[in-house]
């Protein structure tokens, strides 16, 4: 199929076919793909101006003092039976419905990216207790905890993906990625690591040698991945919420997978375990840059300094801490900085090495010629 051009354009407008506001449109349109394609950036919001931030201080000012008012009132009160009474139930799902009703004005209509992240927090805060609360005639919260965590976690995914398909909102990803995770914590930990294993040792948590817990984040995070490459592929040039729906799923899986592998190999120990840490790096920036996502890369700077100390040799007689410590900073720099200041130069360059493979049409466009 031929390009369109601006005159195409022009005899469509004068045949009728398109009005001179569709014509400068679909013009506007390809020119920020364009500019899209030869920036290669990773765009998101959290505002879009000042304006979003005033709004949303109002909003948490009146939801704050609307839960004010209600502990004044002595509906909210810190007993465990009286905040799941049902009367403080209804009015949670009141708040729950109060914030849909908002998000249908901020969101759909004003389109405005703060207040809505706000909104979706206080929907999920609101619908909780309610489910908790309806769980209760189902389990016995005490005895079961697995199950009714498992259950709120299923619960919860539900009404936030019902969020997003109304609002479209790609924090919201965010919100039921944290759901899957809690799913797998259940699904892959004892009843005891629901509460004790964000205090024990990472180290021992993230190792697949010695935790379920580990195999359940590499789960997660390969799901997740799959969720951001599924939105990915559709808004390969970034332009819409698609893409912006992805960049939080890859937010999500990246610190799953490369703690995962990462904490593994750390706990092999010197030799093959550090090879295989050096090796996955490598590996992991490559992905980084065949799908055009930094977060990848960003969590990996804490392992890359490790083993950049490693390979650097500890402190000596004749080298202080402070100088062991310049050093490695100092290379680690120069790697980041030259991955950051040559990011696309170096995307063209591996996409055009590697082969065909299925989807490569389908990620961040890159120069062919």
């Amino acid at each position: 199929m031929a390009d369109l051009t601006q005159a195409d354009l022009r005899a469509a407008v004068a045949a009728g076919h398109l009005t001179e506001a569709q014509a400068a449109s679909v013009q506007a349109l390809a020119a920020a793909r364009a500019s899209h394609r030869a920036a290669e950036d990773e765009p998101f919001e959290l505002f879009r101006g000042f304006a979003e931030i005033f709004v949303t201080v109002g909003l948490g000012i009146l939801i704050a003092g609307a839960f004010g008012l209600t502990l004044t009132a002595g509906v909210l009160l810190p007993d465990p039976q009286t905040v799941f009474a049902t009367g403080v139930v209804a009015i949670y799902a009141v708040w729950a419905v109060i914030a849909w009703c908002l998000a249908e004005y901020f969101t759909r209509r004003r389109r405005m990216v703060l207040p809505s992240i706000l909104l979706v927090l206080t929907y999920g805060a609101s619908v909780m207790p309610p489910m908790i609360w309806a769980l209760g005639h189902v389990y016995d919260l005490q005895s079961s905890p697995k199950a009714v965590v498992l259950t709120l976690a299923v619960l919860m995914a539900g009404a936030l993906v019902a969020w997003y398909c109304r609002f479209r909102l790609p924090f919201t990803m965010v919100l039921i990625a944290l759901c899957g995770l809690a799913g797998c914590f259940v699904i892959f930990g004892s009843t005891n690591d629901l509460f004790t294993a964000p205090f024990t040792s990472f180290n021992e948590t993230m190792d697949l040698r010695n935790s379920t817990l580990a195999l359940g984040t590499l789960i997660f995070g390969l799901v997740a991945f799959a969720g951001g490459m599924w939105f990915d592929t559709r808004d390969p040039y970034r332009m819409g919420r698609a893409s912006a729906s992805g960049f939080w799923l890859h937010l999500c899986a990246a610190p799953a997978l490369v703690n995962t592998l990462a904490m593994t190999f750390i706990g092999m120990g010197p030799g093959l375990g550090y090879a295989l840490l050096g090796l996955s790096l490598g590996l992991i920036a490559m992905l980084a840059l065949v799908i055009d996502r930094r977060s990848f890369l960003t969590v990996g700077i804490g392992y890359l300094i490790f083993l950049v100390s490693w390979l650097t040799d500890a402190e000596t007689p004749t080298r202080s801490w402070f100088e062991v410590s310049a050093t490695v900073l100092f290379f680690t720099g120069i790697v980041l900085t030259a991955l950051g200041a040559f990011w696309t130069d170096l995307r063209i360059a591996l996409m055009r090495a590697l082969p065909d493979f299925p989807g490569k049409a389908h990620l961040p466009p890159y120069k062919t010629e």
